[in-house]
């Protein structure tokens, strides 16, 4: 299993992008996953492309609805070129709220807007590297003009890995057709993947007459990972808050009905509608959060990952920015505790 580092989007963190990046490769990981939720995916890339050799970059997740193909297509490129072929582009659907209120674009069948996105995305990125005609027409997306002035040409590795992230079994079984990863979400379980995730990957990569073992999962991990009881408990009933906000979301009920909570999951929904957030976290249970979440002393976080995972995550973040000069023991010894790969 790689273990990547998670980029945070407090403070100045993009200000500090070069040094965050440069110290995450020094320190062993494998890769730097950005977010869209503050800020651009894209702009941290970029600064963290030209300080680093060996890192993979990749975002975790940009929102695909929220730009065109061609757009996304061009920053994909051109971080790709920058990054001699480190970068993976994580895409997200994000839900109909955001999309039509807060971007201000259409919505509709996002599974099916998704699939088209991607093969637009390929083509447009084929008419770069071929320095050819763009010929490409769906249902949601046409891209039927390249001149030479706005084409950027070829570049050295063209191939850019496409993820996508999801929860229900439409997103994962487009992940086994066409994809070359799936961002599970951070809100899991190893049962969840095993009975949801890993069958609608299987599923679609069958249907498409591929190998769901070429289809990479990556995902971001709970843990509450310190050898002191006092600050253990303190940690646990962090992520009992954000485990109790997920599972309140109905998106998300999906992952309760592998372990037979969605009765849960329905009260902590009424609770939230009611706005009583202080109430939400007694409702999960420490069996949930056993299921939701990694306990592990520092140095024994990469072996419980490992046996937790085997045979169903390819690369695992913890759900914590990674900022240097916070927490730098702490990190160094998760980073040591991973197994190293044959």
């Amino acid at each position: 299993m790689k273990l990547d580092a998670g980029l945070g989007t407090e403070g100045k963190y993009l200000k500090e992008i070069d040094r965050t990046a440069r110290a995450a490769e020094e320190l062993g990981f494998a890769g730097l996953w950005t977010n869209e939720t503050k800020h651009d995916a894209f702009l941290p890339l970029a600064i963290a492309a030209t300080g680093t050799g060996r890192l993979e970059l990749g975002t975790s997740v940009a929102i695909a609805f929220s730009r065109s193909p061609m757009e996304m297509a061009q920053t994909a490129w051109d971080l790709q070129d920058l990054s001699d072929g480190r970068f993976v582009l994580g895409l997200g659907t994000q839900v109909k709220a955001h999309v039509t209120r807060r971007f201000s674009m259409p919505w509709g069948r996002p599974a099916a807007r998704l699939r088209e996105y991607i093969l637009a995305l390929r083509a447009i990125w084929e008419s770069f590297q071929s320095e050819g005609s763009l010929q490409f027409e769906g249902e949601f997306y046409r891209h039927t003009l390249m001149t030479p002035f706005f084409n950027p040409g070829p570049i050295g590795n063209p191939r850019i890995p496409v993820f996508i992230a999801g929860v229900n079994t439409r997103l994962a079984h487009l992940a086994g057709e066409l994809c070359d990863g799936f961002h599970v979400h951070p809100f899991h379980s190893p049962e969840y993947i095993r009975q949801t995730v890993k069958p609608a990957i299987a599923d679609g990569a069958a249907r498409a007459g591929r190998d769901p073992d070429h289809v990479e999962l990556a995902t971001s991990v709970f843990v509450v990972a310190t050898g002191d009881d006092e600050g253990a408990e303190e940690q646990r009933e962090s992520v009992r808050s954000q485990l109790a906000f997920y599972a309140s979301t109905p998106t998300y009920r999906t992952v309760l009905e592998a372990h037979g909570w969605q009765e849960v999951g329905e009260r902590l929904g009424t609770l939230a509608r009611e706005k009583k957030w202080r109430e939400m976290p007694a409702l999960v249970t420490d069996e949930m959060l056993r299921a939701f979440a990694v306990e592990a002393a520092p140095d024994e976080v990469g072996p419980a990952l490992e046996e937790r995972y085997e045979g169903l995550i390819d690369r695992a973040a913890l759900y914590l920015p990674f900022v240097p000069g916070e927490r730098d023991d702490f990190w160094r010894t998760v980073v040591e505790s991973v197994p190293a790969t044959p």
